[in-house]
C-alpha cells in the first residue's frame, strides 16, 4: 500500500467586524462629527449597513453617520492614530439590530482596498483587490507582516470604511 503524508494545510478564517454595539448606540445619538443623528426610510434598498455588513432593503430606517473607525480602535488600545485619524459616511440601521446573520466576507463583489495598520495606529500600507477571491490572500499578505495589527476594507471609489479585521 503507497501512502502519501501531505503537509498541514494553514487555514485561517478571517472574520469581518461591524461597527461595535456601544459605538452604534452613540453613533445613533450623535456621529464621530458632533452632529445629531437623522434617520430616515430607505425606500430603495441597498445601502452598506455597517451594523450587520449587509444591504438595506426598502422599507427600513437606516441613518447616514460620521465614523472614525481609527480613531475608536485607537481609543480601545490607548494609543494615538494622530493623522491617520479619519472619519467618513457609513449607514446603519436607525435602531439596534441583531448583526450580522453569516461569518462570510460582506461587500466583496466590487474592488475594495485592504489598509494595514499598525499597533499604534499608523498606516503601513495596503493593497488593491479586484475580486471576492483575493480577500483571504489580502488578508494573509497583511498579517505576514507582524507590524500589522488590523486591517480596513475600505471602498475604492470613495474610499468608506466597511469593516475591520483583526489579527486572527
Amino acid at each position: 500500500m503507497n501512502t502519501t503524508t501531505r503537509p498541514a494545510m494553514k487555514t485561517t478564517v478571517y472574520t469581518a467586524r461591524p461597527i461595535a454595539p456601544p459605538a452604534l448606540k452613540e453613533l445613533r445619538e450623535t456621529d464621530d462629527a458632533g452632529r445629531t443623528t437623522s434617520p430616515f426610510t430607505d425606500t430603495e434598498g441597498g445601502a452598506p449597513l455597517r451594523c450587520c455588513l449587509r444591504h438595506s432593503e426598502p422599507g427600513e430606517r437606516i441613518a447616514l453617520v460620521s465614523y472614525a473607525p481609527l480613531r475608536r480602535w485607537a481609543a480601545e488600545m490607548c494609543v494615538d492614530p494622530g493623522a491617520y485619524d479619519e472619519q467618513g459616511p457609513v449607514f446603519i440601521h436607525a435602531e439596534e439590530c441583531a448583526g450580522p446573520d453569516t461569518g462570510a466576507l460582506p461587500f466583496t463583489n466590487s474592488h475594495r482596498t485592504v489598509r494595514r495598520y499598525s499597533a499604534d495606529g499608523h498606516i503601513l500600507g495596503g493593497r488593491l483587490v479586484e475580486d471576492s477571491a483575493a480577500f483571504d490572500e489580502a488578508f494573509t499578505e497583511a498579517f505576514d507582516d507582524p507590524a500589522v495589527a488590523l486591517v480596513h476594507v475600505r471602498a475604492v471609489e470613495y474610499g468608506c470604511f466597511y469593516y475591520e479585521v483583526r489579527r486572527p
